[in-house]
């Protein structure tokens, strides 16, 4: 269940190319908080960034009641966020959304993460300890490369992409993915980043008959489902087959068969 809260900043960081990380002091997120979700930030007062912004949720900590949010600045909104300092106040709408599925019936994983998509994974990967994880997270070039050594903790397999070489493949990250899923298969993938990836990624999981959940990059406007901001269409039984559905109050997370990506 979300609450409105106002929490303490414990720390603000600049952890790569106009990429930031906050971790945030709450007991109650901490403890309450499912890979997949995000919190809903009011990142100023007055009414020049009126709306708040929804982050993904990359990290929890539970023994420290810690939880770690990840941001790009993208306008007014995060520039202002990057402003905040430690021992701050930050009013937050959190957790909410639905979170990715997690079952132990699943042995082999694959998160596969492009941009600023890769965040929400990380939390997925720690939360997964009973399978053996594979990782594919896609960037633009090394300068864009966060967290690797989280990430490869988290990991029992570690592979990264950019589009210009400089790091890793050369290439595109799903481009890898299918090479692990011709050589074992995999038991379930999770996916979060830009649209063209996210339709490979369905895709590829079609091809190889293998389960898939993704995560929906909209941006949102007022964060509980009343506006139409976040709207993206997903199947549904009626005469148009389609319908439109709501990222901040039906997803972030969906099965790749329930999207409609056009």
């Amino acid at each position: 269940m979300s609450k409105l809260l106002n929490e303490e900043i414990v720390s603000i960081n600049k952890i790569a190319w106009e990429i930031y990380k906050i971790t945030i002091k709450s007991e109650y997120v901490s403890k309450n908080a499912l890979p997949g979700q995000f919190v809903n930030i009011k990142c100023s007062e007055g009414i020049t960034a009126l709306l708040r912004r929804p982050i993904s949720i990359c990290d929890v900590d539970k023994a420290a009641g810690t939880f770690d949010v990840c941001f790009q600045i993208k306008g007014i909104g995060t520039e202002y966020l990057t402003r905040k300092t430690s021992g701050e106040l930050l009013d937050i709408i959190a957790p909410v959304g639905n979170p990715f599925y997690i079952s132990r019936d699943y042995k082999r994983i694959a998160v596969v993460g492009g941009g600023i998509g890769v965040f929400p994974l990380l939390y997925l990967l720690k939360e997964n300890v009973q399978a053996e994880r594979h990782t594919f997270l896609g960037y633009r070039n090394k300068d864009h490369v966060v967290l690797e050594n989280e990430y490869k903790n988290a990991s029992d397999k570690y592979y990264i992409s950019t589009d210009d070489g400089s790091a890793g493949y050369k290439g595109l990250v799903t481009d890898l993915l299918e090479k692990e899923l011709q050589e074992k298969g995999l038991d379930i993938i999770y996916a979060c980043g830009p649209t063209p990836m996210i339709r490979k990624v369905i895709e590829l999981s079609k091809k190889y008959k293998t389960k898939c959940q993704v995560s929906m990059e909209q941006r949102m406007g007022c964060g509980i489902g009343a506006c139409l901001v976040c709207a993206c269409k997903t199947k549904a039984q009626n005469e148009d087959g389609w319908e439109y559905s709501h990222v901040c109050k039906d997803g972030p997370v969906f099965w790749s068969d329930e999207v409609i990506l056009d």
